[in-house]
């Protein structure tokens, strides 16, 4: 059977929060960022391996009290320049160990709010799917472009069809890594296999599994995770 290896980017510095200390290991519900998406991924018990991709020389993560995390879960200091860099360092990394038909889940580590169900959910839709898939919501709001020479609308743009992509993203060890090899600066690893004229399959997210970019997100997660005892449940 094929195993499932989730991975969770967390190199970056967070410089849109406007914090010194990286986004990744800020206080949310008593517990860094981080710690929340790789507890709720390791609870699912389909996953095999949870890894978390740090900087080189990160000294954040030794610091941090990781008693409360599983055992299961491992850092690997293979973080680059980018998310996509990142990740396919872990994924060289992981040469060896990972087979060319084993899973590759790639989470958000700035999506604390992503829930065992949630997790669950991706697994069972996208089951044996050659390709892979991803969660992602369908576009309620009305999408503006902005002119070139200032905050003025250029035009609208119709949503049908439209969807934000969120994370986890799933696809096969062999595809991601051709993948992100042949389109180093995607977005995220759903645009590399895309490019490479595959259709990943599209499983429909929730509101709450938030990417914390700005200030203001890291209050509405925390109320999140408060409603919910502090967890991901």
């Amino acid at each position: 059977m094929p195993r499932i290896f989730a991975l969770v980017p967390a190199a970056g510095q967070g410089s849109r929060m406007g914090e010194a200390l990286p986004k990744q290991y800020l206080a949310l519900a008593g517990r860094p960022m981080l710690f929340h998406c790789l507890s709720a991924l390791a609870a699912v018990a389909r996953i095999d391996h949870v890894i978390a991709i740090l900087a080189p020389g990160d000294r954040h993560w030794e610091a941090q009290d990781r008693g409360a995390l599983p055992g299961r879960i491992e850092a690997l200091y293979a973080g680059g320049a980018s998310r996509g860099e990142s990740v396919a360092n872990a994924l060289s990394r992981l040469e060896g160990r990972a087979r060319g038909e084993d899973w590759v889940l790639v989470h958000d580590a700035a999506r604390p709010c992503i829930t065992p169900p949630l997790v669950e959910r991706l697994l069972d839709e996208v089951g044996d799917d050659p390709v892979g898939g991803l969660l992602a919501i369908p576009l309620a709001d009305t999408l503006k472009r902005a002119r070139e020479d200032g905050p003025r609308v250029a035009g609208t743009i119709p949503r049908d069809g439209l969807w934000r992509a969120q994370t986890p993203q799933m696809f096969r060890y062999g595809l991601l890594r051709r993948a992100l090899a042949g389109m180093p600066e995607a977005t995220d690893e759903s645009q590399a296999v895309e490019a490479l004229g595959q259709v990943p399959r599209i499983v429909r997210g929730e509101d709450e599994n938030l990417k914390v970019t700005f200030a203001g997100d890291l209050a509405l997660a925390e109320m999140i995770l408060a409603r919910r005892g502090g967890g991901a449940t």
